[in-house]
């Protein structure tokens, strides 16, 4: 199977998931919400909240993980797998354990003087706690079995357990509407065992399927490899934590500045981004273990195949969704929410901005994590993931607009971020910079543009008549203009047949 089929037909998979479990999802929040009342789930909201502020700790450690099983996969290495699969079992139980561990120190603080809970749901907010702990421990052990399906592309079993896991959470909801005894103490201890439940199976077909698989923590163990992983998650930890710090850190000098109205406002254009964002984010997950595959079999030719058509087939996914949203955000924002907050509009289409142009570079970034060669990356990175905050603060006190924090958030993350990552995928992954420019970068500005033409030029002639046709059918010529400017022919040629199987079967 080719590259490109391959990436496109595990991309199905994971669209399909996410269609199943959005879908479920919605209804199983509909159910809780009943069910528990809305003060019952804010407090479980609330509990989830504090626990889930150290998600970007695992999101760190399951990438270095990903990365190194991916490598090893690409070199045909199987007994470094072994090696690399006994390790990361090591440091996520050992994780497992002093996330427990802080967890259950820092739950003093939740509950005597940080979190606001009535005096008569205290206890049952401690028993959440108590599960979430214990489901977050769970959570963080089944990294290293998520990484070796990530390794083998096996995104069809990883798509089943995904939708099995939502159908489990429906039958939680459920169970929560029907129990007669306390509900946010049912749905908290049946929520704690759906990792365990997930734990389980993704580790019995891990065990029987796939050799490296071998638990033998003393026989398999290496000093050189442990820091190794160690020190590239340490690296990606940080670009994570500054990530982190640049978003929240923006956030609160909007708040100084402008107070809560505008954080309503930031708050509606980070969740619309954030929905469009899977569509994006489920390709990606495709396309990186075939990348990192290549590049363990130092096959740099596919490897600058591979990243380049993330980068491509990423942004034109993106651009169907976020572009008409862009032209049509007025329209979107009355018609959901009806008192649209001020601003609301301009930065919702700031951050699409944002988004659409890192998308450009997506493959690439990821194509330097793939070297393992990331220490100047990542602290060239984290310069520029916290650049946006003493840029803001600085035109701020000089009286100007709001919106700069998103021009400023587009300066560095996107024109300057994606300057880096050409840079550093040429000088580490030796991807060719005007090769970049000529397959990526320009045939999908110019899809956007001759997309949009006839929007913008309606616009300007000032007949918004016509406006909102015309944005309703930008999908329709991103997707036209793309297919023949953005996509190879040999990417249309797999499309098609995949097309036609799907309608013969």
């Amino acid at each position: 199977m080719s590259t490109a089929n391959r990436v496109i037909k595990n991309t199905g998979y994971l669209y399909a998931k996410m269609g199943i479990t959005m879908f479920v999802s919605l209804y199983t929040t509909r159910l809780i919400l009943n069910g528990l009342g809305a003060s019952d789930f804010g407090i479980f909201n609330i509990v989830g909240g504090a626990i889930a502020m150290l998600g970007f700790l695992n999101a760190a450690m399951a990438s270095a993980t990903q990365r190194f099983m991916s490598y090893a996969e690409g070199e045909g290495n199987k007994e470094k797998q072994k090696y690399i699969f006994n390790i990361s079992i090591v440091l996520h139980a050992a994780i497992a354990l002093i996330v427990g561990l802080v967890l259950v120190g820092a739950g003093w603080f939740f509950f005597n003087g940080i979190l606001t809970i009535p005096d008569n749901r205290v206890f049952a907010a401690e028993i959440v706690y108590a599960s979430l702990i214990v489901s977050t421990m769970f959570t963080v052990m089944s990294v290293p079995y998520d990484a070796v399906l990530n390794a083998h592309e096996n995104m069809k079993y990883y798509a089943l357990v995904g939708i099995l896991e939502s159908f489990l959470k429906l039958a939680v909801a459920f169970a929560c509407v029907y129990a007669t005894s306390d509900k946010l103490i049912v749905y908290g201890v049946l929520m704690a065992c759906i990792p365990f439940i997930t734990l389980s199976i993704m580790r019995i077909y891990c065990h029987r399927h796939y050799e490296e698989c071998i638990l033998a923590p003393r026989r398999y163990y290496s000093q050189a490899l442990m820091k190794e992983m160690t020190g590239f998650a340490g690296w990606n930890f940080l670009t994570s934590v500054s990530s982190i710090l640049g978003q929240y850190g923006l956030g609160v000098v909007v708040n100084h500045f402008f107070g809560v109205l505008l954080n309503a406002a930031q708050g509606i254009a980070n969740q619309i981004s954030g929905m469009l964002m899977a569509f994006s984010n489920n390709m990606m997950k495709a396309v990186n273990p075939v990348l990192v595959k290549s590049e363990g079999s130092q096959d740099r030719e596919r490897v600058t195949y591979v990243a380049l058509f993330g980068c491509r087939i990423s942004f034109l996914i993106m651009a169907i969704f976020e572009v008409p949203m862009i032209l049509l955000a007025p329209y979107v924002l009355k018609i959901w929410l009806k008192n649209v907050p001020e601003w609301a509009v301009v930065f919702t289409q700031l951050q699409l901005t944002r988004s659409l142009i890192e998308q450009l570079f997506s493959s690439l970034f990821t194509s330097i994590y793939a070297t393992g060669k990331i220490r100047e990356y990542a602290i060239v990175k984290s310069f520029l993931n916290i650049l946006p905050l003493p840029l803001t603060i600085l035109c701020f006190e000089l009286g100007f607009s709001p919106y700069w924090l998103y021009l400023n958030w587009i300066l560095c993350w996107g024109v300057l971020g994606g300057f880096v990552g050409v840079h550093f995928s040429w000088k580490v992954a030796r991807i060719p910079s005007a090769c970049f420019t000529k397959v990526v970068l320009l045939p999908c500005v110019l899809t956007v543009i001759l997309s949009v033409s006839a929007y913008l030029i309606n616009f300007l002639v000032g007949n918004a008549n016509y406006n909102l046709y015309l944005g309703l059918l930008t999908p329709f010529f991103i997707l036209s203009i793309g297919w023949f400017v953005i996509l190879q022919k040999q990417e249309r040629t797999i499309l098609k047949s995949m097309l036609q199987d799907i309608i013969t079967k």
